[in-house]
This record gives C-alpha cells, structure tokens and sequence, in this order.
C-alpha cells in the first residue's frame, strides 16, 4: 500500500484497564481539519476490533471505513491506532471489488435451489400428505421436525397439516422430545 505521511489524520494511543477495559489515553489530530471520529466515542469498538478474541483467530491490521481506514499496532495491552483519509486508489479498488461482489452474489443467486415451490402445494398434495402421515404414524412415534423432512414441508404447512389431522381424531400427541411434539397414530 502506497500513502504518504499527510494521508494520517489523527493517533491514538488505547490503553487497557484490568477493572474498565479500554481506554482512551492519549489521541493526536495532525490535520487542520477536524476529524468526523469522536476517538472518546470509539476507543472501546476499535480495541475490540483489533485485539478481541484468543490468540489463535486472526487479527485485522486496519479496518476500511467509508471515510477513513485505521491501521493498529498493538503493544502489549496497548493498541497504537493511525487514522488514515484514503486516497484515490482505495476508492477505486473498493468500487471495483464492489462490482465483482455483486457479479458473485448474482451468480450464486442463480445457482441457490428455488425451495420456493413447498410453499406452493396444491390442495391434491396436501389432501395426499394428510392420508400418508396416519399411515406412516401407525404403530410409531415421530416429531413434527421428522415428518417435515419427510414432506418438504414448511414449518407452518406441516403444523396446519398436524392440526387438522389431531383435530379430526386421526392422530395424537403423546410426547414431547425436547422442544418437538412427538405423534401417534390413533
């Protein structure tokens, strides 16, 4: 990355307290222009951001914000962050990533199974599941969740379905398992 020392704005230095967590201890503006990060506000969101986590995960070096970029250095418990205006090139990168996103999530747009059509179920089929699931219930017990899979079912399509079929006496509650509804057949 190529920059020059007028890109840095501001420094600050996050010190670390084993009672308060995250400081501010001290913070220099080097440009004339007043910056639009409040480093009081922050302190606290740009250590964790850099220094959260055990040692094995990886650790950002900066973070691209749409104004700014910070680099940080830790030394430690302490975060030294350098506050950067990026340049032309960053803006052009970034909006030429932007498009090769957008190309990569159409893509796997189109790619994703449309599971669109089980909400779509005629009333042939489910007039069909409701005289399956008193058979398949007959001599055995099965969650909701089970018998969901079984007929790529919605959430809701499935419980409409159990609600009918409890509510014309062809099956029964008999248990739950864990949070599911176990069924029977009557």
């Amino acid at each position: 990355m190529n920059f020059t020392e007028n890109e840095i704005f501001g420094a600050a230095l996050i010190g670390f307290d084993m009672i308060d967590g995250p400081f501010l201890k001290w913070k220099k503006d080097f440009s004339q222009v007043k910056n639009s990060v409040n480093l009081d506000d922050f302190a606290m969101n740009f250590y964790l951001a850099f220094r959260g986590g055990n040692e094995s995960v990886k650790k950002p070096r900066a973070i691209l914000y749409d104004k700014f970029y910070i680099v940080a250095f830790p030394k430690d418990l302490e975060l030294c962050c350098l506050f950067m205006k990026p340049k032309n090139a960053i803006d052009n990168n970034i909006n030429q990533l932007n498009k090769i996103a957008s190309r990569i999530i159409t893509e796997m747009e189109i790619e994703e199974p449309d599971d669109k059509n089980t909400d779509d179920s005629d009333e042939n089929t489910i007039e069909e599941i409701k005289r399956l699931i008193p058979n398949l219930l007959n001599g055995t017990k099965m969650t909701t969740p089970e018998l969901r899979k079984y007929f790529k079912l919605s959430n809701s399509q499935i419980w409409k379905i159990m609600s009918d079929l409890e509510n014309s006496k062809k099956i029964r509650r008999t248990d739950k398992k864990g949070r599911s509804i176990l069924w029977t057949a009557i």
